[in-house]
């Protein structure tokens, strides 16, 4: 069998594909970093090290490149005989490969091709794989279409892994953690039969999804603001600070009782999953930067982002969001001269009132949630 993957970074090969060559996959990795694109054509293998005591590796075997500015023909062709296909390359780049997945399927159709193919986008977002078909059906005809109705798909998906930042002389090798979560819809299938093993088919992904976005994501993030605010430079230093622990915790608690109050998450399993974050984000071989788990700002303060969309929910449901609330000012007074993001929310804040700036950012328009984000902001400027 073989797959197309879209993304031949660290998370793509250090998870996705480490995956599919577990389920006997052949593996044309797609992306346009000629140095990785070059490595895979010509060694086809690389190595993956677990991040622990024992520092396992894992050898993944029978894989290629193919560099999609360079050669889109090739990339085509993959699609067009592959059994899946998957992207690992980030929210903001899906529309960018949509023509070339759709011109994937259209050649699938005019070969006459009848066997099912679903594309996953396992990306940090909710609806990936939705999206990336929304961007794609804009390259299709109603034949095409017709064509996608009966024999593609695009389950929607949720992944996680902490793949830190990481450099080595070696362009292939890739350290990630242990742990790995990946819940393909069931539902969205084309292909139900093709079950891959470490990986989880549900029925309904939204609580999936809300869990590891409102937990890993939302902890993630308040344990890097949270250090930051303290002068840490790394996750592990700003864990090890009882204080920064102990927002992880309290966040984790708040997202928690409306996960549970939402979608009926047994209280036990749900309190042992935000124990084994915690453990996670203390794994002392891996030592993530700051700066880059607290980067854009601007989109992390989003409507329905990693805080502002449960502090909505607990707010509606009258719970707890002392803790979000507090980590949602250490982000408004988040600096790094070197994100974007970080200089543009400064500057706003420089040139309109806080009140303003909350409101744009956040998109919130209830005064009572407004006043409580500028007054965590006024705190945290102390």
């Amino acid at each position: 069998m073989k797959a197309t993957h879209f993304g031949a970074g660290n998370i793509g090969r250090g998870f996705i594909g480490e995956i599919l060559a577990k389920n006997g996959f052949a593996i044309d990795f797609v992306d346009i970093n000629e140095t990785i694109i070059d490595a895979l054509i010509e060694r086809k293998t690389y190595t993956i090290e677990l991040a622990e005591e024992a520092k396992r590796q894992i050898v993944v075997e029978n894989v290629t490149g193919i560099n999609n500015q360079k050669n889109p023909e090739q990339v085509i062709d993959s699609i067009a005989t592959s059994q899946i296909v998957t992207t690992a390359i980030g929210p903001n780049i899906l529309p960018f490969i949509a023509e070339l997945i759709a011109k994937g399927i259209q050649k699938r159709r005019e070969n006459g091709s009848t066997e099912a193919l679903d594309v996953v986008a396992c990306e940090n977002m909710i609806g990936g794989s939705q999206f990336l078909f929304e961007k794609v059906r804009a390259f299709l005809s109603a034949e095409d279409l017709a064509y996608v109705e009966q024999y593609v798909g695009f389950p929607n998906a949720a992944v996680d892994r902490i793949v830190p930042i990481q450099h080595h002389e070696d362009p292939l090798f890739v350290s990630v953690e242990p742990f790995s979560e990946w819940v393909i819809d069931r539902t969205q299938m084309k292909n139900p039969e093709l079950v891959l093993s470490d990986v989880e088919y549900v029925e309904d992904l939204e609580p999936y999804i809300e869990r590891k976005l409102f937990s890993v994501n939302t902890g993630h993030a308040a344990v890097a603001y949270t250090g930051a605010a303290l002068g840490y430079q790394t996750i592990d230093e700003a864990i090890a600070d009882e204080k920064v622990l102990s927002t992880l915790q309290n966040v984790l608690k708040e997202t928690g009782s409306l996960l549970i109050n939402k979608w009926q998450f047994d209280p036990e399993v749900h309190a042992a999953y935000a124990k084994k974050i915690v453990a996670r984000f203390q794994n002392p071989y891996i030592s993530d930067g700051i700066n880059r788990v607290a980067r854009t700002p601007i989109r992390k303060l989003g409507y329905d982002e990693r805080f502002i969309r449960p502090i909505r929910e607990l707010y509606a449901r009258n719970l707890s969001y002392e803790n979000l609330l507090r980590v949602v000012g250490l982000i408004f007074n988040y600096k790094d001269d070197q994100d974007q993001q970080s200089v543009e929310l400064q500057g706003l804040l420089k040139e309109k009132p806080v009140e303003e700036v909350v409101k744009e950012v956040t998109q919130l328009t209830d005064e009572t949630l407004v006043q409580a984000i500028v007054a965590s902001y006024e705190d945290a400027a102390e």
